[in-house]
This record gives structure tokens, sequence and C-alpha cells, in this order.
């Protein structure tokens, strides 16, 4: 049972030094800092570069052993009031 999680992001070292973005890779943790889930973000470098907060990701969320527990899958999607049938959606 989870009443809390607190997620963190880990930095690449080649991200800091080279200031790109590289997929993002996150530790879920519980209340008391242990780790009980693991996610990874897969996308491509033209999506992180070039449409970033409107980027496709699907990310993956896996327990310890390495199960997949849960999959978010974003598409890429036009965020403009134009087109509000194409709004953001996971």
């Amino acid at each position: 049972q989870l009443d809390q999680i607190i997620i963190h992001q880990q930095v690449e070292l080649l991200e800091a030094i080279l200031g790109t973005e590289t997929s993002s890779k996150y530790e879920i943790k519980n209340h008391l800092g242990q780790r009980v889930y693991f996610a990874v973000e897969e996308n491509g470098c033209f999506d992180r570069k070039l449409c970033s907060p409107i980027r496709s990701f699907t990310i993956r969320i896996a327990d310890n052993a390495g199960r997949e527990v849960i999959r978010v899958i974003r598409p890429l999607r036009c965020n403009s009031c134009c087109f509000p049938c194409f709004l953001q959606e996971v």
C-alpha cells in the first residue's frame, strides 16, 4: 500500500554537461525514500528538440523486479485554441 509517492528525475551526466535533453528517467519512492518503481520516458531526439512541450512519449513504469506495471502513452497533439479537438491526451 502506498499512501504517498515521491518522484525524482535522474539527471544524466551528458545532459548536464552538454545541455542536451535525453530520455527522462525517474525513481518513484515511498514516504520512507525507498524506491518502489522506476520510470523511463521513451521518445525520439526529434520530439525532444522540436516538439518539447507537446511531444509524444511513452512512459514505462516498472517495479523493482523490472516488470512493467503501467504504460502511459501520449501521442503528438496540437496545443492550439484553433484546434480544440486536438488537445493533449494521455
